[in-house]
């Protein structure tokens, strides 16, 4: 049975000396020219112990492709210096340093880039963020623009120090854009089809892959998050992510990163639901790669749960901000003295972005903010 706390490895010579990752956490924290803020280093530097991996809150591959406001840029040479310095905080605690990549595509900011600038496979506005616009309908020259962003951040994310990228392709944006029916209505090499509207995915690992190898050697980590579905009834599901999944294998990527709403609980829509959604992603992965996964993992016990029900790595988000020392006590079993809920006065100690914090008192119930 696998452990929190037993050493682990990707790529086969990658040792991690546990199985705990910090999620990709969004902080709203750049400066206003997009580049890397003091507080977003602090955040991580605070919280790059006692664990294997920290996965960056992404960062934007083009102009157009922001989903977040006070989001990281990586779409130019000019962000590599706040990058590096972000790689270093991370790296100073002997833990893996992985830069998330993105395009939002229809989830895009018309706000922040311009409502005519909002791209997307298909003219579809998406339902998941307020005041979406009609998307403009990517051309095949475009397209290929986008995939060779993909590949320059990379590089660039290589030049700053990072150890490794995670390609979003999950929550809606760009990438989800093309793999779903429901929003990819293309009837070009690019849609129609199921592989071809898995095309779009291929290509972008395959630049990422081709300038990981042009500038980096083998042990650089290229992961991939996945949404296993979507909520619409013409939506995406497990079955043609599964067939991405095992192109991917094939290609060689690294790792499989599901993000869930539940992660110990979760079920793949259009299934009779007697397997989970992380049963069902293990028995197809079946061993090929690490599968890690994301999803309210509020302690120690829902970590080996996942573990138990077939992930190889587990990614705590909501845990790893309210408690600087949820690892330590976790490995300790003292999940009863985990601090899972968060504060005015708790600011301070951890290091939490101004644009983090606002945004956690506006969002509802995201976090349990105690007064």
């Amino acid at each position: 049975m696998k452990k929190i706390f037993e050493t682990t490895s990707l790529n086969d010579n990658l040792a991690l000396p546990n199985r705990l990752v910090m999620a990709p956490t969004t902080t709203w924290s750049s400066n206003e020219d997009q580049t890397v803020a003091d507080q977003e280093l602090a955040y991580y530097q605070a919280r790059a112990h006692d664990i294997s991996i920290l996965i960056t809150g992404c960062a934007h591959v083009s102009e157009n492709g922001v989903g977040f406001t006070n989001e990281i840029g990586i779409y130019d040479d000019r962000f590599i210096p706040g990058l590096t310095k972000e790689a270093n905080v991370i790296k100073q605690g002997g833990v893996k340093a992985i830069m998330q990549l993105n395009h939002a595509g229809n989830k895009a900011l018309p706000e922040l880039i311009g409502a005519e600038n909002v791209v997307g496979p298909s003219p579809v506005i998406t339902d998941m963020i307020p005041n979406a616009v009609k998307p403009h309908e990517l051309t095949d020259k475009e397209i290929q623009e986008i995939i060779h962003d993909f590949g320059e951040a990379t590089r660039r994310a290589i030049q700053a120090g990072f150890d490794g990228v995670e390609i979003h392709g999950a929550h809606g944006f760009l990438i989800q854009n093309f793999l779903s029916p429901h929003f990819n209505h293309r009837t070009d090499k690019w849609g129609g089809s199921e592989e071809n509207r898995l095309r779009f995915a291929i290509e972008v690992f395959k630049e990422v892959q081709r300038v990981a190898k042009e500038y980096t050697d083998d042990s650089f980590i290229i992961g991939w998050r996945i949404s296993p579905d979507e909520h619409y009834q013409d939506g995406l599901r497990i079955g043609e992510i599964n067939h991405l999944i095992d192109q991917l294998i094939q290609l060689g990527v690294t790792y499989v990163h599901a993000s869930l709403t539940k992660a110990t609980e979760a079920t793949p829509r259009g299934t009779d639901g007697t397997m989970t959604t992380v049963e069902t992603l293990a028995k197809n992965i079946d061993h090929r790669v690490p599968l890690m996964v994301a999803g309210t993992i509020q302690d120690g016990h829902d970590a080996q749960k996942v573990l138990d029900l077939g992930a190889d790595l587990v990614a705590v988000a909501h845990g790893l901000v309210t408690d600087l020392d949820w690892a330590k006590k976790v490995k300790a079993g003292n999940n009863d003295q985990l601090h899972l809920s968060i504060s005015q006065d708790d600011i301070e100690a951890l290091k939490i972005p101004d644009g983090l914090w606002t945004t956690i008192q506006n969002s509802g119930n995201w976090f349990n903010i105690v007064k």
